[in-house]
């Protein structure tokens, strides 16, 4: 067993190094390209694994603070020579016993937020709407060599294990918020992106510095259309050169490209065709899940040298992880992520180009607006082509390394009808499907593989039930999204009566069972569940 241990000490301490010095099969041929009027890349301040070296390896391999996160969030009491040094005699005393102890005595580390259990009297929707205080953080206050990127402004963390911003979280979020009118707090959290992009060149999946290298969906002009329903074309002024950057960074490399070619988040298809997949310039563990990570690194099947690419691009996409990025759909030592062009990222990608014209023609710049509507269109007839699998009527992920959709059934298969890309006919399609292979007891199962990976059955996520409520709606499908509501809820009910909390994520097979699955416990707070449970009582309760 110690021989065991050393070798996966060995190699979580040389893996990372190895897979930064080469270049991988993914890679070859492709260029370093930048869009015409973005900067070039913006210095980042170092990551927990750079700043403390041989001490994060130890920390994380060894498992010392159980929960990998809880290091890399963790803030120094002491300027890191110090305790790099303090560290070095603790080797040499031979005892290392106790690197736990070590930790807490050189780091404030961080403890998950405290959610007080309500009285038994108090309703679901009045719990939430007191909650949004516990969740939110003021502006942040700048501490030297900690992992937080510090914001200007106020926010709300989604709760548990989770003590900063997310991306894709956030406009979920923003749905409760305005149902409770804190159009103010849904301002504050788009100045803090709008600050990101500006800082950073794009938002990265949270704000912590071992997160700058990925972002996550892109929702923040969905965001921004959000709060222009409610204070009219001053939002478009203001959040304009924000959404145009960040849509630039998706876009990097395009017009450059040849056919055939892939350059981070892009790739041309044979035929001249542009489309977007996920992706992590960072060829290293994730220092969040470094002991997970370096695991999957010693397994992984393929011959690629990409598996560190892949499980970044995995978080990306959101959905970290889920049979959607695996290539035998039951394994994540399988996971190809960097192969697959996501249909739910290209919707999204439609929806941002959309909103960018309607925001440029609103600022008189007619021009723009063409160019953004161009863009769209041709994205919207490329997803109707490359994504719609006409034999089995649904849509999927684009397997493009296999030239063929992927056919592994999803619930991303419903942002065509969340973005209006859909065809009527294939709307109707996808409403028979939902009902006889997704609709479960609790709401949607996020897809039909018991893989015990967190986005598979038997799991649902409240974002997914919004989006496939608000995309079947978008068609007339009212009964049915009322339905898919309903149980939603119901289901939030349950838990919450039974244990005074909402949850990240809940087991919609067997409503008596609790979710699970992925590499970390099931989560209570919860932002995004907050959000949509009460954006559906407003919508169906009222």
């Amino acid at each position: 067993m110690r021989n065991l241990f050393t070798i996966v000490l060995l190699c979580a301490f040389y893996l990372p190094v190895v897979a930064q010095n080469k270049t991988s099969n993914n890679e070859r041929g492709s260029r370093i390209y930048h869009t015409e009027g973005t900067s070039a890349p913006l210095q980042r301040p170092p990551t927990p694994d750079k700043i403390w070296g041989k001490l994060f390896t130890d920390v994380q391999i060894t498992r010392a603070l159980g929960d990998n996160k809880t290091f890399v969030d963790a803030v120094p009491k002491s300027a890191p020579s110090n305790i790099l040094q303090k560290y070095k005699s603790f080797q040499q005393s031979g005892d290392t016993s106790h690197l736990k102890d070590f930790v807490f005595q050189n780091f404030k580390v961080p403890v998950n937020t405290n959610i007080k259990l309500p009285e038994q009297t108090t309703s679901l929707k009045k719990h939430l709407e007191d909650l949004w205080p516990t969740l939110t953080r003021k502006a942040d206050v700048i501490e030297r060599n900690s992992s937080l990127l510090p914001l200007p402004k106020a926010y709300v963390v989604p709760g548990g294990r989770f003590r900063e911003i997310y991306y894709w979280d956030s406009y979920f979020t923003m749905q409760g918020l305005a149902v409770s009118s804190r159009y103010d707090l849904i301002e504050n959290m788009l100045d803090n992106f709008k600050f990101l992009i500006d800082k950073y060149g794009h938002i990265p999946n949270g704000n912590r510095t071992y997160y700058l290298s990925r972002s996550q969906p892109p929702y923040f002009a969905l965001m921004v259309d959000l709060l222009h329903d409610k204070m009219g074309d001053r939002i478009y002024k203001k959040y304009l050169s924000a959404m145009q950057k960040e849509y630039a960074w998706w876009m990097e490399g395009a017009g450059n490209l040849k056919n055939g070619e892939e350059h981070r988040r892009l790739v041309q298809l044979a035929n001249g065709t542009v489309l977007n997949r996920d992706w992590d310039d960072k060829k290293a563990p994730r220092e969040e899940s470094y002991y997970e990570d370096v695991q999957i690194g010693l397994a992984y099947e393929g011959k690629d040298e990409m598996v560190y690419t892949n499980l970044r691009a995995g978080a990306e996409s959101g959905w970290d992880f889920s049979s959607r990025w695996f290539a035998d759909t039951m394994h994540l030592t399988t996971i190809e992520t960097t192969n697959i062009l996501p249909v739910d990222l290209n919707c999204l990608l439609y929806a941002y180009e959309n909103i960018l014209s309607k925001a440029s023609k609103s600022q008189q710049l007619q021009s723009e607006s063409n160019t953004y509507q161009q863009k769209a269109i041709k994205r919207k007839a490329a997803i109707l082509k490359y994504f719609w699998n006409d034999e089995l009527h649904y849509f999927f992920d684009y397997q493009f390394k296999k030239q063929t959709t992927a056919n592994k059934w999803s619930l991303a298969g419903v942002l065509p009808l969340f973005t209006g890309i859909a065809t009527k006919t294939q709307a109707g399609y996808i409403k028979e499907q939902i009902e006889q292979k997704f609709l479960k007891d609790g709401g949607l199962v996020t897809t039909v593989y018991h893989t015990k990976q967190q986005w598979d059955a038997p799991n649902g996520w409240a974002p997914l039930q919004f989006l496939a409520v608000k995309g079947l709606m978008n068609y007339g499908y009212d009964i049915l999204a009322k339905n898919i509501a309903e149980r939603w809820m119901s289901v939030n009910e349950n838990v919450y009566t039974n244990t005074g909390k909402m949850l990240e994520k809940y087991n919609v097979e067997d409503i008596h069972l609790p979710s699970g699955g992925g590499e970390y416990p099931t989560q209570d707070g919860f932002g995004w569940s907050n959000g949509v449970y009460l954006k559906f009582y407003q919508m169906f309760r009222k």
